[in-house]
């Protein structure tokens, strides 16, 4: 199964954005044994509408237009459902068991997410109750992709 992020927002040159590439390098070196291939990135502007409304559908048009058809859409948003790294880990080995080609993991806009693509989401998932930075979002991800991977393996990354 080929994994790709998207982004609403660059993420720039520095810190974080050398943590996130670490990470998703460690993905694309291990996850092919596991039968999943990091594919790539898809970052795009905020939407520079006057409205939250109109901001959140349009930067929802640029992530369908970025989603293989027939992918799993996972949204991270506040709102969303919990789940430890064990519990990540066998939803996403499951779709891959599953025979699904693509899975699309989604950072939305500093407004959010628009509710009819929430409604189409496979999954919506939080990264814990408090609110996190896009960057640190970015490496958040990366890092339990990766720890996914481990977990699928029985790599010893992952002590639980």
């Amino acid at each position: 199964m080929r994994i790709s992020l998207f982004a609403v927002g660059r993420l720039k040159t520095g810190p974080e954005k050398d943590l996130v590439a670490r990470y998703l390098d460690r993905l694309a070196r291990a996850g092919p044994a596991t039968g999943l291939e990091f594919l790539r990135v898809v970052e795009v502007n905020e939407s520079r509408a006057a409205h939250a409304d109109t901001r959140k559908r349009e930067e929802a048009a640029l992530l369908e237009k970025a989603l293989p058809e027939g992918a799993v859409l996972v949204l991270l948003d506040e709102r969303g459902k919990a789940l430890d790294s064990e519990g990540f880990a066998g939803l996403v080995g499951g779709w891959r068991d599953g025979g699904k080609r693509d899975l699309m993991i989604a950072i939305g806009g500093a407004d959010g997410l628009d509710p009819a693509l929430t409604a189409r989401a496979d999954a919506v998932l939080n990264l814990g109750r408090m609110t996190w930075p896009h960057q640190i979002v970015r490496i958040l991800i990366a890092e339990q992709l990766y720890r996914a991977v481990t977990i699928l393996t029985g790599h010893p990354y992952h002590r639980a």
